[in-house]
């Protein structure tokens, strides 16, 4: 192989570049646009100050569970959820276990997919162990949110009134193949509701293609639109006053302008 092709390729693959068909850019702009957050209540932090905390409406009153698949080591969202009279359902193969015990917790040890087995179960099988009501979403499952969201129906996801998910490998949405997968999950989540607040989990640092840069992990705060009664009137700015790095050892990465901005 010619010594400067090879070269190329070695670039290529240190800098992370996909050898596979890229994205069209205008595609990549079209659906981070379509992302936008839209002005909506006045948002509150629930959780910790860092990792495991969460901007969201306060709007509790009818809720009835919340679901929370991705256990892992932090309670905090899940403490301040029972704290407000909810039940807590959580599924995780990975630990015993929450870390901290809670009447109000019901725990599963299987992770979701979108098959039943002894180690995994379903969205809808975890929100079937909650009473009938409007619920509230917190998933963070380390990049398994999309076969789980993907196989989800609409009846289902209409359930959540608020719906925060960490969605992982975003950068991937330049390589045509991830990009098929991710837009339709992304038109399914915005169908009902609106996207309110983005954090960039600042594990990583954003990927720059052209004019577009991606955070390669966001946590997404979707409120469903029925509930969408007018804003604070607060313009829309990233970072929030109430965000804060989920690694507080590390960098913060602000949210590039391309995600909130009326154009890319």
């Amino acid at each position: 192989m010619d010594r400067w092709i090879r070269r190329g390729l070695e670039r290529a693959f240190a800098d992370k570049i996909a050898v596979t068909n890229a994205t069209r850019p205008r595609d990549v702009a079209a659906l981070v646009a379509s992302l936008k957050p839209q002005p909506g209540p006045t948002l509150k932090r629930f959780g910790p100050r860092h990792d495991g905390g969460y901007l969201m409406p306060d709007d509790l009153e009818g809720v009835v569970a919340c679901i929370s698949p991705g256990v892992s080591t932090e309670c905090g969202f899940d403490d301040e959820m029972a704290a407000r009279g909810l039940d807590v359902f959580m599924a995780d193969a990975s630990v015993a276990g929450p870390s901290t015990p809670n009447d109000r917790f019901h725990f599963f040890p299987k992770h979701l997919d979108i098959t039943d087995s002894e180690r995994t179960m379903t969205l809808e099988q975890l929100c079937a162990k909650a009473p009938a009501g409007d619920l509230i979403l917190q998933m963070d499952i380390e990049g398994a949110e999309y076969p789980v969201l993907a196989a989800a129906g609409e009846d289902l996801l209409r359930k959540f009134r608020i719906m925060i998910i960490e969605l992982h490998d975003l950068d991937q949405m330049f390589s045509r193949f991830a990009f098929n997968i991710m837009r339709p999950v992304f038109g399914k989540l915005t169908k009902h509701h609106a996207v309110v607040h983005i954090h960039p989990n600042n594990c990583a640092e954003a990927v720059q293609r052209g004019s577009l840069s991606v955070p390669p992990v966001l946590e997404f705060t979707l409120y469903r639109k029925d509930r969408m009664t007018g804003g604070s009137g607060e313009p829309l700015s990233f970072p929030h006053a109430l965000d804060a790095p989920c690694a507080p050892g590390r960098p913060d990465v602000d949210l590039p302008r391309c995600w909130w901005q009326s154009t890319v």
